[in-house]
């Protein structure tokens, strides 16, 4: 089956379901989802498959110092910056199948496609499929993209996870730690960089909107949230004379969410994980910890949440006899995806009969390191029910052919962009 673009439709799916038997649970089947994890054997055997492919189709692909794969169409015009497009195929545990591997397999049919129709680019057209995207190892996420975008030092390398350092696990994908430095890539090398994805939201499923033209990815403020009480006995201290720090934490949490909802928008606010000490049935909590995390693609709109957050904190402190300090933990910038690339896409989906819509992304993601480097933007399709990083995660079959489609146009407009 070959799309209205020309794309090989039956071939992408055949891909992406062979890819997830890489890191498929014993004995499962596709809907039981994937754990391919990066570095892991499973992790190791889907690049092979990938670069067994990129092979297949006619490509040389190499393995830079940081583990990532790129593989190079030339350009009609050498000297032209190259186009730059793909995604990631490692995976959360006990994920899905779609994130990711869509954006890498569908980089890899579009390149297909042009090379059956005969059609050349100016610019040099490169395929990307980034390693350890997800934030599972070593606690850090877009670990290779980054990279790439210059943020690096070599005593990264030595870095611990679970007993393994950093720099060994890129030696097992294929990667050269003792030239790490040389993965960089300077400011504008890029003409642009296109990413296509699953939305991982029902912004376009409730919508009802085949694809989304990425406005950009939000920014991320991080906090400790610190609540100090009085530990004491649950039977025989009144509830007049508590200081009980996990009340405190729990209207905390409601305080959490109510700065999200007081002004119309899309920011968002969670808080995803508490300790409670001393974690006893029978004893009132003196102390507990909680992480506050907000995110929208204004950071004046993470400032305003936060102020409303300490005001109600401190109003909270004052009625639960605690103390609720805060302690910042990482503050992200936001990418905002360039306007060029974002009217292509556009474009591109026009050309094919498809509505669009601008959206925000909540979630981190590959592109935003490469928005460090020159010109970006990203396609989303969308994800049935808004669900991803779990085995349930599904994109229907006629729309990762879609943005397939929407990629290969949008790299055909953004070639003709001086």
């Amino acid at each position: 089956m070959v799309s209205g673009g020309g794309l090989d439709l039956r071939g992408l799916r055949e891909r992406i379901e062979t890819l997830s038997t890489f890191g498929r649970p014993s004995g499962g089947a596709f809907a039981d989802g994937v754990s391919r994890t990066a570095y892991s054997d499973a992790d190791v055997a889907g690049r092979a498959y990938m670069m067994a492919q990129m092979r297949a189709a006619g490509l040389r692909p190499r393995i830079d110092p940081a583990g990532n794969i790129f593989a190079r169409r030339a350009g009609t015009s050498p000297t032209l910056k190259p186009i730059l497009f793909g995604s990631h195929i490692d995976s959360v545990p006990n994920g899905g199948n779609f994130d990711g591997d869509l954006g890498s397999l569908s980089a890899l049919a579009a390149l297909e496609a042009l090379a059956a129709a005969g059609i050349g680019a100016r610019h040099p057209l490169e395929m990307v499929v980034w390693a350890h995207e997800e934030s599972f190892a070593f606690g850090r996420g877009l670990a290779c993209s980054r990279i790439v975008a210059g943020d690096v030092s070599p005593r990264d390398m030595d870095e611990m996870w679970n007993g393994v350092r950093r720099g060994d696990a890129i030696r097992k994908i294929g990667g050269d730690p003792d030239r790490i430095l040389e993965a960089r890539r300077p400011k504008g090398s890029l003409h642009c960089y296109l990413e296509l994805h699953i939305e991982q939201g029902g912004t376009l499923e409730r919508a009802g909107i085949p694809v989304g033209v990425v406005e950009g990815i939000v920014a991320i403020d991080r906090y400790e949230a610190i609540v100090t009480g009085v530990a004491n006995h649950a039977g025989t201290t009144p509830i007049a004379e508590r200081h009980d720090a996990m009340l405190a934490a729990a209207h905390l949490t409601v305080a959490v969410r109510d700065a999200a909802t007081r002004a119309p928008g899309r920011q968002v606010a969670t808080v995803g994980h508490i300790e409670v000490t001393p974690n006893s049935a029978n004893v009132i909590p003196g102390l507990v910890h909680l992480s506050v995390e907000l995110r929208d693609l204004e950071p004046r709109t993470l400032v305003t949440m936060m102020d409303d957050i300490r005001a109600r904190a401190r109003d909270i402190a004052s009625t639960t006899g605690t103390t609720i300090e805060f302690r910042e933990l990482a503050r992200a910038a936001p990418a905002v995806a360039t306007p060029d690339v974002q009217a292509a896409i556009e474009r591109a989906a026009a050309s094919l009969d498809l509505r669009s819509t601008r959206l925000p992304s909540g979630a981190g993601h590959d592109a935003q390191m490469m928005a460090l480097l020159g010109p970006m933007g990203m396609i989303f399709v969308p994800s049935v029910g808004g669900v991803s990083h779990s085995p349930k995660e599904l994109t229907y079959w006629e729309d990762c052919a879609r943005g397939a489609d929407v990629l290969l146009r949008t790299l055909l407009e953004m070639d003709r962009v001086d």
